[in-house]
């Protein structure tokens, strides 16, 4: 099950990381805010609120009024969902992109087979 980004340009492997890390950022941002208000002192929800809030601030034209504050992070990051699982395969003359087809996220499907030995009865 070994699977090769060699096929991919580098361009559009930086950019699908850069936007799958931008968009598990804010969804991490809205998992942990279940947890934790947005003005706690622990440490990683600082660090999720300060890399985020230009990302949502960016979006804030488009962002419904009526949503919930603590949700609007995972708006926007629906935002980059989209553009990741439509225009990029568009931008690249795929038709059809399957199960865990997104760099990213294949990546690191890919470690957790290496790691737990998923792929040995196969």
């Amino acid at each position: 099950m070994e699977t090769s980004l060699a096929h991919l340009p580098l361009s559009v492997i930086v950019t699908d990381y850069i936007l799958g890390v931008i968009m598990w950022t804010l969804i991490g941002r809205v998992a942990m805010n279940i947890f934790l208000p947005i003005n706690s002192d622990f440490f990683f929800m600082k660090v999720f609120v300060k890399y985020t809030d230009p990302v949502v601030k960016l979006f804030k034209p488009v962002t419904p009024s009526f949503l919930i504050p603590a949700l609007v992070p995972l708006f926007v990051a629906w935002f980059f969902y989209i553009f990741r699982f439509y225009f990029m395969p568009w931008a690249l003359g795929y038709s059809v992109m399957g199960m865990l087809s997104f760099p990213l996220e294949g990546e690191i499907a890919q470690i957790f087979v290496n790691i737990f030995g998923l792929n040995q009865g196969m």
